[in-house]
């Protein structure tokens, strides 16, 4: 039974939602466009929101895209739409990402739309977390939440915690004598004064420095002085998990990018907060290393810290007509 055509409203929403997702430094690299006659959302990554220097390959935009789609998936569900979604559809533009077609009803058994009310309450806490062991029935379920989009989730045990976080202050160490890493990340984060309102990362949402580093959370600041910022202690010993896939292209980049939506919103249905550590990552020799030599995981996309604290507080969106063409 094909469904009614969506109300521009509805679109309007739909994309809203979308939106929220985390993106690396909250660049927000995406565009959606409406298809009105097909009743379809395409979902284009932006080049002009690429980071050149820390996302040569565009692994993490496609990661960022990724989150969105998952977002666009539930918020359609919750419409009472069934998100059909295909990855890279027109091999001739490699930026369009995906289309999702919203031409039927939503599935009986489809399990999307519970995830919805956490959209909007999913925030990235750089905050200290209390230390408290998150319940195995928990991590169990976040696992189960990536293997349902594609990916893996492991939860690395202390000897394996220790060398990421290790990793981490290399990448930390490598950025800081980099001038163009420095430099992109002072565009993203308003502190060379260039950021535009509604993207990139507030001051306010940089949390305290660490008195002693044990926690993998990225200093925004990175040595710079911010009005009102003050410092605390943070856990030590982190509550870490590496989502990763069996392969490495833009494929799999997007795949990651719905299963890390789909934890971090699991995550926050069951009480935790979290933050998203990309460190590493953006350096080939570390990236390798992050992965457990004895798993099955051949690629490491993210590292996530998880655990109970203090939600971060909300981070800037593009207005949605920024991002949204009607066709």
């Amino acid at each position: 039974m094909t469904a009614e055509p969506l109300e521009a409203a509805v679109v309007t929403s739909l994309v809203r939602d979308a939106t929220a997702a985390p993106s690396v430094h909250n660049a927000q690299p995406w565009r959606f466009r409406y298809l009105g006659a097909r009743s379809a959302i395409r979902l284009f990554g932006d080049p002009e929101r690429a980071m050149a220097k820390s996302d040569p390959d565009h692994r993490a935009l496609h990661l960022g895209c990724g989150a969105a789609l998952f977002n666009l998936r539930v918020a359609a569900a919750c419409a009472g739409r069934e998100p059909y979604t295909a990855l890279l559809p027109d091999p001739a533009d490699p930026w369009l990402l995906a289309e999702v077609r919203l031409d039927r009803p939503v599935r009986l058994d489809d399990d999307l739309a519970a995830l919805h009310p956490a959209i909007h309450r999913r925030r990235t806490s750089r905050f200290p977390f209390t230390g408290e062991d998150i319940p195995t029935g928990v991590l169990d379920g976040l696992r189960a939440a990536a293997r349902k989009e594609g990916a893996r989730l492991q939860v690395p045990g202390a000897w394996h915690v220790q060398e990421v976080l290790h990793l981490l202050h290399d990448a930390e160490g490598r950025e800081s004598l980099d001038p163009e890493a420095r430099e992109e990340l002072r565009r993203w984060t308003g502190m060379g004064g260039a950021t535009p309102p509604g993207e990139g990362i507030p001051a306010n949402a940089f949390g305290p420095r660490q008195h002693d580093v044990t926690a993998p959370v990225r200093d925004f600041a990175t040595g710079r002085t911010v009005a009102g910022r003050g410092s605390a202690t943070f856990e030590k010993r982190p509550q870490l998990a590496l989502l990763g896939t069996t392969h490495d292209g833009p494929a799999d980049w997007l795949t990651a990018g719905q299963a890390l939506q789909r934890v971090l919103l699991q995550a926050t249905l069951d009480g935790l907060v979290t933050s998203l550590t990309s460190q590493a990552l953006e350096w080939p020799e570390l990236r390798w290393a992050l992965r457990d030599p004895a798993s099955s995981m051949g690629h490491v996309q993210m590292v996530i810290r998880l655990g109970y604290g203090p939600e971060g507080p909300r981070t800037p969106r593009r207005p949605v007509e920024d991002v949204l063409e009607m066709a």
